[in-house]
């Protein structure tokens, strides 16, 4: 293949650039780390990511792979959703991000028990989680569908901390079949069928006659967790977020 040349040597050894060099390739990178790719290589990326996640569901990297693959139809229908949403059009319009360096922690510590802000630190700390490790999209060609799976991508905690599940493997397939339900993406559907197969008896008997009919029953009465602005609601409480957004209480 060849070589890419760094941001700040923006000419080849010939003396053409890096965008004329793309443009004869017949690609174009379409936002920092965007790797272009036909459709036959997402479906022996989403194959091969499809089969490592399934083997260790704590790849994160292989199940974002997935993600970014498989979700063709669902990605733009989530756009569209937060396109007509007030709410959820202006995060498209002003791109936040969920990381370390966009948060004050000890503001957020700082809160009142039970407010979103306050709760959303309880789980980092507990879980021993942070919010940069969400990998960044790579394999989405439209740089506004890209930053919409990011942002799934970084409220997922959030939705750990609405629901009241841990990262556990119970915890995570409950958030998935949920996700599932709201986002429509192949991934959350697959982790949800899938990830089941490791859970206990026991565990498998509370998921299926409590955790997975509310997670359902609440995902399809909720309206989209992308139109919430939730670094402008740290201040709310939880239990009034979950009334507002239509996520019943957890059993």
């Amino acid at each position: 293949g060849t070589a890419r040349l760094s941001h700040s040597d923006p000419r080849g050894w010939d003396g053409r650039g890096v965008q004329e060099e793309e443009e004869e390739e017949g690609w174009q990178q379409l936002y920092p780390g965007h790797i272009p790719t036909s459709p036959l290589q997402k479906a022996l990326l989403a194959a091969g990511s499809a089969v490592m996640a399934l083997c260790d569901p704590y790849r994160h990297d292989m199940v974002a792979v997935l993600g970014e693959t498989t979700g063709c139809l669902a990605l733009p229908n989530l756009r569209d959703k937060m396109k007509h949403h007030p709410e959820g059009y202006r995060i498209l319009q002003e791109r936040p991000r969920i990381r370390l360096s966009t948060l004050d922690m000890a503001r957020l510590r700082g809160l009142p028990d039970g407010s979103l802000g306050r709760e959303y630190v309880r789980f980092l700390e507990d879980n021993r989680v942070s919010p940069d490790t969400r990998m960044p999209p790579k394999f989405v060609d439209d740089e506004e569908l890209a930053y919409v799976i990011q942002r799934y991508r970084e409220v997922h905690d959030l939705m750990h901390t609405l629901l009241g599940m841990p990262t556990n493997m119970l915890g995570e397939v409950v958030v998935k079949w949920f996700e599932a339900v709201q986002t429509g993406l192949p991934m959350c559907v697959l982790g949800a069928a899938f990830g089941p197969v490791r859970l206990s008896a026991r565990k498998l008997q509370v998921l299926a006659t409590e955790l997975v009919p509310w997670a359902i029953r609440s995902g399809r009465n909720a309206s989209c967790i992308l139109n919430v602005y939730y670094e402008q609601r740290w201040e709310q409480p939880v239990e009034s977020l979950r009334e507002e957004i239509g996520i019943f209480p957890p059993p």
